[in-house]
């Protein structure tokens, strides 16, 4: 088959073990995010399989009406808010899903960028670098408050980590977060109000559905204590549009570090959170490792090799009549 893999940001996928499952296919890479819609037509036009990599193409109906030669989107992972899957249905492409959902990877960057904010490790290791001494005050973990945001696989590692170094958990979310929560033995906040007036740390932990998208609002970040910091390693869209940088420059919170985007990826510093001191940025990090790569890719490229033969698939739109 013709396999068109875009936007390969890390340029890493030919080192992985499970690429030789796709030895016995025609497979086109591209590092770099096409430069507009009909340069994206252009590229994935030959495929007759697309490794969708996360969210980072949006196959809107618009996109599958111009690919005739599309017959499978294997998607890196389970799911993707960003497939028409009724579209794909309608045009005949089947779309397969990954299986697995290894929550150690971000929840270890979670804990990273936690620790590198509070203690200003970026700052002083630049700073230390120029040649600069001495060196600034910062926050210790011990003794503060850790707020979770979602205590699902993810939230429930960092949980764990900052209890560990002596933090006090507080969780908010959905009643099986409380759940959770209370069974862990971690404090449950009494709304949401409370979480982010409460939390030194504020770690977001929660999916991206319609109902969720946004739930961060303007007035959620005012409460936080100019010292707090927020973590955002789950979604950009998790935050109302605008909003945490607003906050940012307001004081409330008075610290950030974030790994997601709404829009992905950010390129030539293009971002006003690279020029504030107070925020570290990473370029969506949170699953990029190499047992994680080959993991998901894995379950993508060994789809790829079921649809050519014919075999059983996971499929996302079980009801599609396959071209």
């Amino acid at each position: 088959m013709k396999i068109v893999i875009p936007d390969e940001y890390q340029d890493a996928i030919e080192r992985l073990p499970c690429y030789a499952l796709l030895d016995d296919h025609d497979v086109t890479r591209y590092r770099e995010p096409a430069r507009d819609f009909e340069d994206l037509v252009q590229r994935l036009y030959p495929a007759e399989a697309i490794v969708a990599i996360r969210e980072r193409v949006t196959f809107d109906r618009k996109l599958i009406e111009r690919l005739p030669n599309l017959k499978l989107i294997a998607l890196v992972g389970r799911n993707a808010t960003t497939i028409d899957y009724a579209a794909c249905t309608e045009h005949g492409v089947t779309v397969s899903r990954g299986k697995s959902n290894s929550p150690h990877s971000p929840a270890e960057l979670t804990v990273a960028l936690m620790m590198a904010s509070r203690r200003n490790i970026v700052i002083e290791a630049e700073r230390m670098r120029r040649g600069e001494w001495p060196y600034t005050l910062s926050h210790r973990l011990h003794g503060s408050t850790l707020g979770i945001f979602g205590l699902g696989n993810i939230g429930a590692l960092v949980a764990k980590a900052g209890a560990g170094l002596g933090m006090n958990v507080l969780v908010w979310g959905q009643e099986t977060s409380a759940k959770r929560a209370l069974e862990a033995g971690y404090a449950v906040a009494p709304n949401k109000a409370a979480l982010f007036e409460q939390s030194d740390v504020l770690s977001l932990h929660v999916r991206v559905k319609p109902d969720t998208a946004g739930i961060v609002r303007p007035e959620d970040l005012a409460r936080m204590k100019p010292t707090a910091l927020i973590v955002n390693t789950s979604r950009a869209e998790l935050i109302a549009p605008g909003a945490l940088l607003t906050a940012l420059r307001a004081g409330r919170p008075g610290y950030a570090a974030v790994d997601v985007y709404e829009e992905e990826p950010v390129m030539n510093g293009d971002h006003p959170f690279l020029s504030m001191p107070n925020v570290i940025c990473t370029p969506h990090l949170g699953w990029a490792e190499w047992d994680n790569f080959d993991l998901y890719y894995a379950e993508a490229f060994d789809q790829i090799d079921a649809f050519a033969k014919g075999l059983p698939m996971r499929l996302a739109n079980p009801e599609v009549k396959p071209r």
